[in-house]
């Protein structure tokens, strides 16, 4: 069985994307942002579901050469993880972004520092969290396979439609990686389209998936598209 972000369900409230979600699958990443956002466990009790979360992204760059906002989008982000702990659940963390060219390897200098503290809230809580690769957007980090040497370790999310933005998903493929997104795209759009809809192969993320025995989260943009993904992915055979 697939696992499914509520991201197809975010103009939702988050209580009833999962009661809606629940007849579908047992594993919901929660998209810990906007609408989504959580600061207790409570409602994820009320539901007999598996959990994965999405740290809050739109707001936080663990990779700001700004110090304050550094640090505090660490804070942030490791309130996510300590959300996480309580639920047993991964959490998948975007690596940051530089605002201008000059600053990259400050910028770099500023996610390694980051790692390394939720390094170590996460072993504190004993809960395990992946970086996920970038799509093509101008000065994110972790676009491309040879960008995973910053990961220090840290296990990665793939994400196929943002790997096929940047015409590199073979490459990642063929990379040891432990959670997966699962959306498509036509290789020019961010677009989160049903699988079958654009141009990614998926007969081959699905072997890379079972090679590496790793956990596939379709991430489409509504919930018609999560059902024809999860129609399109059986008949592949993946699941």
């Amino acid at each position: 069985m697939y696992g499914i972000s509520s991201f197809c369900l975010h103009h939702e409230p988050l209580g009833t994307a999962l009661e809606t979600l629940s007849s579908l699958t047992d594993l919901v990443e929660v998209m810990n942002d906007g609408p989504h956002h959580l600061e207790t466990p409570d409602l994820l009790d009320s539901f007999t579901l598996r959990y994965a979360f999405h740290a809050p992204s739109r707001g936080v760059n663990i990779a700001s050469i700004l110090e304050p906002i550094r640090k505090a989008s660490v804070e942030v982000t490791g309130q996510c993880l300590a959300l996480a702990a309580e639920v047993n659940a991964p959490v998948v963390i975007h690596p940051g972004y530089f605002a201008w060219e000059e600053d990259r390897e400050k910028a770099r200098r500023q996610v390694t520092r980051s790692i390394l503290e939720l390094n170590r809230i996460a072993g504190d809580l004993s809960v395990t969290y992946y970086l996920e690769n970038m799509g093509d957007w101008n000065y994110f980090f972790l676009r491309f396979p040879e960008e995973m040497e910053m990961m220090d370790g840290v296990d990665l999310a793939l994400d196929v439609g943002h790997a096929n933005l940047n015409g590199c998903l073979n490459g990642f493929l063929a990379r040891r990686f432990c959670h997966v997104h699962l959306h498509d795209n036509s290789g020019k759009e961010d677009s989160h389209s049903p699988v079958g809809e654009g141009s990614i192969d998926f007969h081959s993320v699905m072997n890379a998936i079972t090679r590496e025995n790793a956990a596939p989260v379709i991430e489409v943009a509504t919930l018609e598209g999560v059902r024809q993904s999860i129609q399109a992915l059986d008949q592949i055979g993946g699941g």
